[in-house]
């Protein structure tokens, strides 16, 4: 696997945010391909929820009015229900008959079969024994060891650190302050924070504590070169080529 790809100041670890959706519609199975078959691509991010009827899929938001011509709970939706859909295409069109929603059981088979790390956040607030069916399921596939948990949700950090005490953890944020500092360092999990309002001196602050920076979502190559000079070990992109 090519954990590092080199951008002129410097190397980081480069994550296909919802596969490569600068490509292909995100969170598709063809998204996660395209970032599969780009050997500078470490891992590959996706979001995924929890059925109505118990399964997993991989989708950004709760309903599937973003993607597709059809208004569906996710949540409330069956897996079946959710994939008669089809989803459009980058161009808007839903003329491909194979853009469906993704199970989770997919994106992890694609992210193995390209040696991938699979970097997969819980999307919602989620019951501890739907985190753990969750684990269940990738450890069941033998990817496990090359998946990286990240949420918004402190409730699904902490289920995480519960059940894998050694698991690559990241808390998703807006925000470096105080009280996130105190709980990725409680928690001794990683950050993964949105790059707007990020400084060279905040970079060099989470660093100094010993924490893993992943920075979301950067599509300008320079922008992306400066966070890695001053530091940061990921770079989550749409397509950074």
């Amino acid at each position: 696997m090519a954990n590092t790809i080199k951008i002129n100041s410097g190397s980081a670890k480069m994550i296909a945010h919802q596969g490569l959706s600068g490509l292909e519609t995100g969170n598709t199975n063809q998204a996660f391909i395209a970032a599969g078959n780009r050997e500078k691509y470490f891992g590959i991010e996706t979001d995924v929820h929890r059925t109505l009827d118990g399964r997993y899929v991989t989708i950004h938001d709760s309903n599937t009015a973003g993607v597709s011509d059809a208004s569906m709970d996710v949540e409330k939706s069956s897996f079946d229900a959710l994939r008669s859909i089809c989803l459009r295409d980058k161009t808007g069109l839903k003329d491909r008959a194979d853009i469906r929603v993704p199970s989770l059981e997919e994106y992890i088979s694609i992210c193995k079969k390209y040696e991938k790390v699979s970097v997969l956040e819980l999307k919602t607030p989620l019951a501890d024994e739907h985190v753990r069916e969750i684990i269940d399921i990738i450890d069941g596939l033998g990817h496990l060891q090359d998946t990286i948990f990240i949420s918004f949700h402190r409730v699904d950090v902490i289920a995480v650190r519960k059940f894998l005490p050694d698991q690559k953890v990241q808390f998703l944020t807006t925000e470096w302050n105080d009280d996130v500092k105190k709980f990725v360092l409680e928690n001794r999990v990683d950050l993964d924070i949105s790059y707007p309002t990020r400084t060279k001196e905040t970079v060099e602050e989470i660093k100094s504590l010993g924490i893993e920076l992943n920075i979301w979502t950067v599509d300008d190559k320079a922008l992306a070169e400066e966070f890695i000079s001053w530091g940061a070990d990921y770079i989550t992109t749409n397509i950074l080529e």
